[in-house]
């Protein structure tokens, strides 16, 4: 029966209705920003047509009072009113209009010659005005002694277009003052007025009027700042941090012309709150959306997702060495195919790693024995010589002991050779005592120096000043020198030189062997310490091995430096021991 396939595109179009989570991601964001430029500029609009309305207001209140008292001007100009008519004409204006507290008509001298009030006059003539208001000077606002504030309107009358007088009148800003408290915001917002100067005239806030009485400036205000900067032109808005440390949107409006300002302010909390709470919705909506388009398309991908991850896992199995694993993918589609051919390739690898193993046991059985061969022939072939040499009765004595000596120098090169073989298979243990590092070099530096004579070569040492002592196999370290010594000599052609140096470096001990021979190439130079790697016609290549094993098991390090045609440099570095009982202990 044939199996019907559902194929992987039927189930990655699942997984792009999933990629619809980017576009509502996106659409999300675009419309959150949307939301906050949207609400933020609604919110900065209502606040500038609430400045500009109590603006215009504020601007018609002053600018109507003025005209009332060019009114008393007219009537009092030009009419031939004795002076108890015109005192009669004060007295009923400021009793129909409350605003003014007193009127007073001046002589062009400053004399007082009729008033409103009952008794001397109080007003005077405002003769440092700050502002002309359609003809009309105006005084710098003062608070008086019931704490409210008040100005002074003064007209300058003229008979027949010849100076006849000033009339003043002492105006009450409290109707000002009660249309600035009426500006509310939300909980927290509140208007104010503040003098072309900067004097802050008028607070909505209650706790803020004790402001108004101490005449406080605002000039350094970032919004009144901003504003003087504008001019004229229309109202301006910012977000600051007024001197209570709240953040405040601000929004300020001029009063033409007197050249005042209207600023309401509201804290940023308030002011974007309901834009804040839309936006938490809107984000609670997308996060419900995002969530559930997640979860639907994990639901449909897990079963598309199951046997990547199971190939991936079984994949890392193998890569780790366990090459029984296998898989098992029941999909009925490519996976299940892509399944078959992993289990395939699985079982070719232990074939091939079967393959492999048996011709590297091949090769190292191989290499081993043609090294055996090799370095046991020329020692064996030498002793056999030597030891017939020594039955022959004609030779005489100096001949015997030349025999001899190559007999001893050949058993101790395969002795030395066995006991490579023996520590690669198993390496002795490396004991550590107090040594003194100048004399174990000077001892195997006076046993290989007659070696590098009979080669042609100068061997030297040059030791330290003072006591060199670490912790050390003295044995161990003995052998690894006289290793290194004795490949610097085969390195190196006659009239070469073997240096052997000591030093301390920092809270190191140093030893160094360096020969002026044939180098080593660049391209072997990062294998010379593995096994089995030689860059001599003779030997198996565990002389640098089985060096390297001893330094590290000591807490050393060991490197190299040559160059091809000037020699080969290798430097040991060992931790230093300074106190003076293991010093006086190792010598």
């Amino acid at each position: 029966m044939a199996i019907k396939i559902r194929h992987l595109s039927t189930r990655f179009a699942l997984l792009l209705a999933a990629a619809a989570i980017l576009p509502l991601v996106g659409y999300g964001l675009v419309s959150i920003l949307s939301l906050r430029r949207g609400t933020h500029d609604s919110v900065v609009n209502g606040n500038v047509n609430v400045a500009t309305r109590a603006a215009k207001e504020i601007g018609r209140y002053i600018s109507t009072n003025a005209e009332l008292l060019k009114a008393v001007g007219a009537d009092l100009q030009d009419t031939g009113l004795d002076t108890t008519q015109q005192d009669r004409v004060l007295k009923n204006y400021v009793l129909q209009f409350p605003e003014f507290r007193e009127i007073t008509l001046f002589d062009e001298s400053g004399n007082a010659l009729v008033t409103s009030r009952i008794g001397s006059a109080h007003v005077d003539v405002p003769r440092a005005a700050r502002l002309a208001l359609h003809g009309v000077a105006m005084s710098p606002i003062r608070v008086d002694r019931d704490l409210l504030p008040t100005t002074t309107f003064a007209i300058h009358l003229k008979r027949l277009n010849e100076p006849a007088g000033w009339l003043a009148g002492e105006f009450s800003l409290e109707e000002m003052w009660r249309m600035v408290d009426q500006i509310r915001i939300g909980g927290h917002g509140y208007a104010m007025v503040v003098a072309a100067e900067g004097e802050l005239i008028a607070h909505g806030n209650p706790d803020k009027k004790a402001l108004v009485a101490r005449a406080v400036n605002m000039s350094r205000n970032p919004l009144v700042q901003a504003a003087r900067a504008e001019g004229d032109r229309a109202p301006v808005w910012r977000e600051y941090t007024d001197d209570d440390g709240r953040t405040q949107l601000g929004v300020a409006a001029s009063i033409d012309p007197l050249g005042w300002l209207v600023i309401v302010e509201q804290p940023t909390g308030e002011a974007f709150a309901s834009a804040t709470k839309l936006q938490r919705q809107l984000f609670v909506t997308i996060s419900l959306a995002l969530a559930l388009m997640v979860t639907v398309g994990y639901l449909f991908g897990r079963s598309f997702i199951r046997p990547i991850l199971t190939l991936q896992r079984a994949t890392q199995q193998v890569a780790a060495g366990q090459l029984d694993t296998r898989v098992q993918i029941d999909t009925a589609d490519e996976f299940a195919a892509l399944g078959e051919a992993f289990n395939t390739m699985a079982n070719r690898l232990i074939e091939l790693q079967e393959d492999v193993k048996r011709q590297e046991r091949h090769a190292i059985f191989g290499r081993v024995a043609a090294g055996l061969v090799h370095d046991l022939s020329h020692p064996i072939q030498n002793i056999g010589n030597a030891s017939r040499l020594l039955l022959r009765d004609d030779s005489d004595q100096e001949t015997r002991e030349m025999f001899r000596r190559t007999v001893e120098r050949e058993i101790a090169s395969l002795k030395r050779f066995m006991d490579d073989l023996r520590n690669l298979v198993k390496p002795k243990p490396i004991e550590r005592f107090a040594m003194d590092v100048n004399g174990a070099v000077a001892e195997i530096f006076e046993s290989m120096r007659p070696e590098g004579e009979r080669n042609g070569i100068t061997v030297e040492a040059q030791y330290a000043a003072g006591p060199l002592v670490m912790d050390g196999d003295r044995f161990a370290l003995g052998r690894v020198f006289r290793n290194l010594i004795t490949n610097a000599i085969q390195a190196t052609a006659p009239g070469g030189r073997v240096t052997i140096t000591t030093a301390r470096i920092g809270d190191r001990v140093e030893i160094s062997i360096s020969d002026t021979g044939s180098g080593i190439p660049p391209e072997r130079l990062s294998a010379i310490f593995e096994d089995f790697v030689t860059t001599k016609r003779r030997g198996l290549g565990l002389g640098l091995a089985i060096s390297k094993r001893i330094v590290e098991q000591l807490d050393g390090t060991i490197t190299v430096d040559s160059a091809v045609g000037q020699g080969t440099s290798f430097a040991l570095r060992f931790p230093a021991r300074q106190d003076q009982t293991v010093q006086a202990e190792a010598s």
